[in-house]
């Protein structure tokens, strides 16, 4: 299975997929942290949502690239299993890089006030990237072809996807459940102090808990469609 995470990588890479979203990342960067220095919590969580939809057209694009013949394949190989969660892997891989250079990137721009919370506030924006890599790349895989079976498709789920986390995850939201927790997480990291334990272990807890539904889904419509 580690081969085969290689070569998508190595194929996304070298095909040229990968910059498309790196560019939308660099922008977003620009954007949150162009405007002056902010108390780390509060620029990391921002900067976590603003990741979300990125890191899942990513995930998406990381599945697309391998041709369905050549899928069907490595099913055959290394047996179904292991064929959907080397694509998985490869995207967990690629997301964690893409937080840590998110998580590097304000401090070429002086964006972090480092006078305020600065240690609990770095420590909180990490958990904050790492609960939003499992859910989008849940999402992105959901949208693969994979699962929808098209582009179009494909896309439509991506998007549709992307505007509900925001919409459903504002503030007073009546079904906050059916998304993971990223604006949450934000808005907790967004208040005057830093959130509580209890706080960051509830929106933990939400962001594991949709995380397994969401591929445990993943993996019933991919057995469904093989």
């Amino acid at each position: 299975m580690t081969a085969l995470v290689r070569m998508r990588l190595a194929g996304f890479v070298r095909g040229g997929r990968i910059l498309a979203p790196l560019i939308a990342v660099l922008v977003e960067l620009g954007i949150i942290y162009g405007g002056g220095a902010s108390p780390a919590a509060v620029a990391y969580g921002y900067s976590a949502a603003a990741l979300f939809p990125v890191l899942a057209w990513l995930t998406k694009l990381l599945l697309d690239t391998e041709p369905d013949t050549q899928r069907r394949l490595a099913r055959l190989a290394v047996g179904p299993a292991h064929e959907g969660a080397a694509g998985i892997a490869g995207a967990l891989i690629l997301s964690l890089l893409v937080c840590a250079a998110a998580m590097a990137a304000p401090w070429l721009f002086h964006g972090i006030d480092t006078t305020k919370a600065l240690a609990g506030g770095v420590a909180l924006g990490a958990l904050a990237h790492l609960l939003a890599v499992p859910p989008a790349v849940a999402v992105g895989a959901l949208a693969s072809r994979a699962v929808t079976g098209s582009v179009r498709l494909g896309v439509t789920v991506l998007v549709v996807s992307a505007v509900l986390v925001v919409v459903l995850g504002l503030s007073g939201s009546y079904a906050p459940w059916l998304v993971p927790p990223v604006m949450a997480t934000a808005r907790a990291l967004n208040r005057e102090g830093l959130p509580s334990a209890a706080t960051m272990l509830g929106l933990t807890a939400w962001a594991v808990a949709w995380s397994l539904v969401a591929y445990a889904g993943y993996g019933r419509l991919r057995r469904a469609r093989a």
